[in-house]
């Protein structure tokens, strides 16, 4: 086999030697230290063998070296990463993953109103034949900035008369604001919170003498009503500013009772949620005797009742 010929680096002018020792002095990347020593050896007039034997290197890929800075110049000191394995998931799929994330569940024919990861995951392999990992989806989303779990803690509304009941309040807000309710008529938004117990707490002084059980409390517990009235104050505000307190004591008629004297004349329209003593008989008695309306606002949509909305609401 014959000898291959003896490859040289091209006559270099001072500027490049001394460009090329500072890159031999400076370089911290392992792979351009060794192309510019291997350069510099050959500058000296060392063979491409005797410069590899410098390195670590075999001869051959000297003469690449060599080779190639005759070609490229300083260029070819410069490591090439091939930057790893590419992505398993094209463009395409990572648009189709983000699209399934932003679309409710519901609407896709799924019994839930949110997604999981492992929910989506699933989804993907059955409706979309995407085989992929929780991890990977993960990625991909956070890489797009898709916060598909904005909307966990949201619960929508399954009323099957949401509709009719969210044109009912919304229309009573409305004529209140324009003043075209009937005369002396108010809408009111009312709330609870409770049930207080009032029965004895260990302090300071010490522990009570005796606290009897927490279960069965009809004389110890109660409840705190509020009301405010949009139609008087702009924006609504809460109770807590002088729009009336009431305490019902586990009565919504005691509740409706204590805001009559407010309201003495005209029609009382309110607007209420679907706690249960709201329905009682005795309620919708007093309702019909007092020309009270209560206005329900649908399961799940307590954001209709302004109340709830006050900087300071129940």
């Amino acid at each position: 086999m014959a000898r291959q010929p003896e490859v040289f680096v091209r006559k270099l002018d001072p500027a490049e030697a001394q460009r090329l020792v500072k890159i031999t002095r400076t370089a911290r990347d392992r792979v351009r230290l060794r192309r510019a020593g291997i350069v510099l050896a050959s500058v000296q007039g060392r063979s491409a063998t005797e410069a590899a034997a410098m390195f670590a290197a075999t001869a051959q890929y000297a003469r690449e070296v060599i080779h190639a800075f005759n070609d490229k110049g300083f260029a070819a000191l410069d490591p090439k990463w091939s930057g790893g394995r590419p992505p398993k998931f094209g463009p395409h799929a990572r648009e189709l993953i983000c699209r399934v994330a932003r679309t409710p569940p519901q609407q896709v024919g799924l019994p839930f109103t949110t997604w999981s990861l492992s929910k989506l995951v699933e989804h993907l392999r059955e409706r979309h034949r995407i085989e992929i990992s929780t991890d990977t989806v993960r990625r991909i989303l956070r890489t797009a900035r898709v916060r598909w779990q904005a909307t966990k803690t949201w619960k929508s509304s399954k009323d099957p008369q949401f509709a009719e009941k969210m044109a009912r309040i919304l229309e009573l807000y409305d004529r209140s604001a324009a003043g075209q309710l009937t005369e002396g008529a108010r809408v009111v938004c009312v709330d609870e919170f409770g049930p207080l117990n009032l029965q004895p707490r260990p302090g300071r002084a010490g522990s009570p003498a005796a606290v009897r059980h927490g279960c069965g409390r009809p004389t110890t517990a109660t409840a705190v009503s509020g009301t405010c009235s949009p139609g008087s104050i702009s924006p609504p505000v809460s109770c807590s500013t002088g729009c009336g307190i009431a305490s019902a004591g586990r009565s919504s008629s005691r509740s409706c009772a204590s805001s009559g004297p407010r309201f003495p004349t005209g029609r009382l329209h309110v607007v209420c949620d679907n706690f249960s003593p709201h329905r009682k008989a005795e309620v919708a008695d007093w309702c019909a005797s007092n020309d009270v309306e209560l206005v329900f606002t649908p399961t799940h949509a307590s954001w209709l009742n302004w109340i709830e909305a006050g900087p300071g609401g129940l």
